[in-house]
């Protein structure tokens, strides 16, 4: 793993708050950090829970995973991930889920 000391939780409180910034409501639970669009009439379909773990493909570095376990961006890149998971977001409340 490299130098970063911030671990998979400060990495997650991280997004956590630069998302509630961009409007977004997040809850730091047990089972990851879940993120919905309170803009969104749609419920759950605009939500999801984010988890940040190392990643074998990268030399076990931390990565940020969505809810379907697939890998979002690294953890010390704060900003791509919440691109994606907003993007990700307003694709599912649209019902543009992949």
């Amino acid at each position: 793993m490299g130098t970063d000391r911030m671990g998979a939780h400060d990495r997650l409180a991280a997004l956590g708050t630069f998302m509630a910034a961009k409007g977004l409501v997040t809850k730091l639970t047990a089972n990851g950090l879940r993120i919905a669009n309170p803009q969104v009439n749609s419920g759950e379909e605009a939500a999801d829970t984010v988890t940040c773990r190392p990643r074998p493909e990268d030399r076990d570095e931390l990565w940020f995973y969505n809810g379907g376990q697939e890998p979002i961006a690294p953890a010390y890149s704060v900003i791509d991930a919440a691109l994606h998971i907003i993007g990700h977001l307003n694709r599912r409340a649209g019902g543009e889920e992949r």
